[in-house]
C-alpha cells in the first residue's frame, strides 16, 4: 500500500513537472511568435544594415594629410564616396587600384573620393603614392570614426548625394565598396543620359567589378608555383624560399597582433621542437616591426625563422590576407595542398606535411 501511495505521488510530481515545462516552452513561442510579427511589420533595424538612405550622415571634422582641419560639409555640393579606410587593411591595399582607376573619371560625373583613414599621416600618404590615390584622406588619429564607421571594419563605404545624405545602402568589405564606386559613376552617368536622351549604359568601358577580376583573393592553390621570396628574419639574416629547394616548407603568415595567430603560434613551436628532424621545415611570415615580432616569438617559444614582409605585399602575391593562413611548399617549390586557414586547418596541414614526409622516406629506404 505504502509503494502504491509513493508511486502515484512520484507520477503526479513528473506530471505537474511538465506541464510546467510544456507551460513555459508555450510562452516563449508566442514571445518569439510576436517578436517575428513586430519584425515584419517594422523591418530591419538602422543598426542591422548602417544608415537608412536619405538620412544625414553626422557631421565630422578631422585632419587631412597636411594637417588641414576638414569638415563633411566642405564637400557637400557634389556626391561623395565616404570610406572607412586603413594602410594596414589588406583589403584597402587590394581595392586601392580599382579605386584609383575609378577616381579618373569621379570629377567628370561630379564624384569625390574621400578616405577616412586610421593610421598616421606618413602611411596613408605612401599608401597613397604607391597605388596612385589622389583623393583627400583625412585621418581619424585614434579618435575612433564617426558614429555610423564605429564597431565596423575596412573597407566599409557610403554614397551621399549632394546635400551629404545616404544615397545608397552602405557597402562593407571589398567587394560591395568597389561595386558601390562603380555605382556612384553608373548612376551618374545614367542621370546625365537621362538628361540628354542617349542611351542607357550601366557599365563603363572597361570598367569592371572586383568579383570580376583576376586578383587571387582566396590563396593560390595546389599544384602552383610557390611565389619566390627573399626577406630579412629577426637577426637580420636573410632568409629565402628558394633556400628550401629539395625540402618540404611550411609557410605561415602570421600577425603579432592576431589572436587566433598567438592561438596557433605555440603549438606551432611544439610540433616544430618535436618533429624538426622529419623533414618538414617552417617559416613564419610576419608583419609589422621586428621588436613585436621578436617579442611574440620569445613569449611562444619560436626557434625557427621568422621573416618580415612589408605590409601585405607577400600575402598579396600568394592571394589572401587573413591570418594565420599556411601553404605547405613541396621540394619542387611546388604548393601541395590548398591553403590551410586557421589554427585547426594548419595544425591539420603540419601533421598531414609530417605524414608525406615519413611516408616518402619509407619508400626510399625500401
Amino acid at each position: 500500500m505504502f509503494i502504491d501511495v509513493m508511486l502515484v505521488l512520484i507520477l503526479l510530481s513528473l506530471w505537474m513537472g511538465l506541464y510546467q515545462v510544456v507551460k513555459q516552452q508555450g510562452r516563449i513561442l508566442l514571445r518569439l511568435d510576436a517578436l517575428e510579427q513586430q519584425w515584419d511589420k517594422a523591418g530591419p533595424t538602422p543598426e542591422t544594415v548602417g544608415l537608412p538612405e536619405g538620412t544625414v550622415f553626422p557631421s565630422f571634422s578631422l585632419p587631412d594629410l597636411t594637417g588641414k582641419i576638414r569638415r563633411i560639409e566642405d564637400f557637400h555640393g557634389q556626391q561623395i564616396l565616404l570610406i572607412h579606410w586603413s594602410p594596414d587593411c589588406g583589403f584597402c591595399e587590394m581595392i586601392a587600384p580599382d579605386l584609383a582607376r575609378l577616381q579618373v573619371d569621379f570629377p567628370k560625373h561630379d564624384v569625390q573620393l574621400l578616405l577616412l583613414a586610421h593610421g598616421d599621416a606618413e602611411a596613408n600618404r605612401k599608401l597613397a603614392g604607391e597605388q596612385g590615390l589622389s583623393c583627400p584622406i583625412l585621418l581619424l588619429n585614434g579618435s575612433g570614426p564617426p558614429g555610423p564607421f564605429q564597431n565596423t571594419g575596412t573597407p566599409v563605404a557610403y554614397l551621399l548625394d549632394r546635400e551629404g545624405r545616404v544615397d545608397q545602402p552602405c557597402a562593407v568589405g571589398f567587394e560591395e565598396v568597389t561595386a558601390l564606386a562603380q555605382n556612384a559613376i553608373s548612376a551618374a552617368t545614367d542621370a546625365q543620359q537621362r538628361a540628354t536622351g542617349l542611351p542607357n549604359s550601366r557599365q563603363l568601358p572597361g570598367a569592371r567589378r572586383l568579383s570580376e577580376s583576376r586578383i587571387v583573393r582566396d590563396g593560390l592553390k595546389a599544384g602552383t608555383l610557390a611565389p619566390t621570396f627573399r626577406l630579412r628574419d629577426l637577426e637580420g639574416r636573410s632568409v629565402s624560399l628558394d633556400d628550401y629547394r629539395g625540402r618540404r616548407v611550411l609557410l605561415v603568415f602570421s600577425d603579432p597582433h592576431c589572436g587566433p595567430c598567438d592561438e596557433l603560434a605555440p603549438q606551432l613551436a611544439k610540433l616544430h621542437r618535436e618533429h624538426k628532424n622529419n623533414g618538414l621545415n617552417f617559416v613564419m611570415i610576419g608583419r609589422g616591426d621586428t621588436a613585436e615580432n621578436l617579442r611574440k616569438a620569445q613569449q611562444f617559444g619560436i626557434q625557427f625563422p621568422v621573416v618580415l614582409q612589408d605590409k601585405w605585399k607577400l600575402s598579396k602575391e600568394y592571394g589572401i590576407f587573413a591570418t594565420p593562413v599556411a601553404f605547405l611548399v613541396g621540394e619542387d617549390g611546388v604548393i601541395l595542398k590548398d591553403v590551410a586557414v586557421g589554427s585547426d586547418a594548419i595544425t591539420a596541414l603540419v601533421l598531414e606535411g609530417l605524414g608525406e614526409g615519413k611516408d616518402r622516406e619509407n619508400a626510399l629506404s625500401t
